[in-house]
């Protein structure tokens, strides 16, 4: 199958053939034909498989053919780099077609995207805190909004945005097309979809809350306070020039960051407590490999689109299970492969079995790697 067979018009089938895409992904060729018919969808599919383009193609399509009241398609997403990913990805589609696409999103000043919205807008990309902020000024109605998208659905619910999904509900038409699109399928994004959808098509593309077959998946039981030293060890000896961290806290992200830097790794921190200016900065040095390590929250983590990333490491276990399925989805994206290491310290031994509950496998322990001084890295610690 092609994009062709999907009655994509030729300005898109144009677009995606200068990008070098010719073949949808499975979420794509299921998606992409219940959408141009107007139907709902409750769509569940693992990072990098193409998620984004499954949605944006055929709205895109649906605005080029009418006309109305603006904006005329809504995106909400629970992260500003999710947003800009999405509205990256409707400017590129959508260069061959007459369909302004705006997006909004806090940390940064909201003057601009109030010039923006007056200026036309087709198909608006927002997260929930801006785009109410937008509504409560007089500049933004949702009045004329004949297709709703919740990306990343369950991230929006674990951060506690339901309530704002809900007033932005009330603001929105009663009559119009609803798609939910998520990297997991939970009981909550179920019971959302059961409240929100009509009759919705159903695409699983996935085994629930599998993880990407080209990953391989290591584990280091090794105490907490000796995490830093296998890390930088594990970046040294592997030759890592790219890796993406993931820690719990904004603190903790902050001061391994500062600790790898003193070990003379390069690395940044990006997390919602930083500005926009300093999460953009930190994205562009780490894609372009300026820096070797980029240290992350789960959330900031959402949305980040990294070519080829080798390499994930979870320097502490996420709370909830299915997140380690979309940490690690950071890599193996777009075919390639990947690895993901994590770092489990004594009092992490019950998530890491929670972890391999959901994932119905035991993950291998790592062999750990000898110093330059021909020692050993930290000792592992017994299960």
């Amino acid at each position: 199958m092609s994009f062709t067979d999907l009655g994509l018009k030729p300005e898109l089938l144009r677009a995606l053939s200068e990008r070098g895409y010719a073949v949808p992904t499975p979420i794509q060729s299921r998606a992409i034909p219940a959408v141009l018919a107007g139907r709902d969808v409750l769509a569940g599919a693992q990072t990098g498989t193409g998620k984004t383009a499954a949605f944006v193609l055929p709205i895109l399509q649906h605005l080029a053919a009418g006309a109305g009241e603006a904006p005329r398609a809504l995106v909400l997403t629970p992260t500003r780099e999710l947003a800009a990913q999405v509205a990256d990805s409707a400017r590129s589609y959508g260069k061959y077609l007459p369909v302004r696409s705006t997006v909004v999103f806090g940390g940064v000043s909201i003057r601009p995207q109030i010039e923006a919205l007056r200026s036309g807008c087709d198909l608006l990309i927002a997260t929930p805190g801006r785009l109410l902020d937008l509504v409560e000024q007089g500049v933004l109605d949702l009045g004329g909004v004949g297709c709703l998208v919740l990306d990343e659905a369950d991230r929006m619910l674990d951060m506690g945005f339901i309530h704002a999904i809900r007033r932005v509900l009330k603001l929105l038409p009663g009559k119009r097309q609803n798609l939910l699109f998520s990297a997991t399928y939970s009981a909550p994004i179920r019971e959302l979809a059961a409240r929100l959808l009509r009759d919705p098509v159903q695409i699983e593309v996935a085994a629930r809350n599998a993880t990407a077959e080209r990953i391989e998946q290591h584990v280091y039981r090794v105490p907490k306070e000796h995490k830093r030293q296998l890390l930088a060890q594990l970046i040294r000896a592997g030759g890592w020039t790219q890796v993406l961290v993931f820690t719990r806290t904004k603190h903790g992200a902050n001061r391994l960051t500062q600790q790898l830097e003193s070990q003379g790794i390069r690395a940044a921190a990006i997390h919602g407590n930083k500005s926009q200016g300093a999460r953009e900065r930190a994205l562009a040095d780490f894609k372009a490999r300026r820096i070797t390590a980029l240290v992350a929250t789960e959330v900031a983590a959402r949305g980040l689109d990294i070519k080829e990333l080798p390499h994930v490491v979870n320097y502490e276990l996420p709370n909830v299970p299915e997140d380690y399925v979309h940490r690690i989805g950071r890599t193996a994206r777009a075919g390639s492969a990947g690895s993901a290491v994590s770092l489990v310290a004594p009092d992490e031994i019950p998530l890491l079995r929670d972890i391999e509950k959901l994932l119905a496998r035991t993950l291998p322990s790592g062999t750990l790697p000898s110093t330059a001084a021909g020692s050993r890295a930290p000792r592992a610690v017994a299960a």
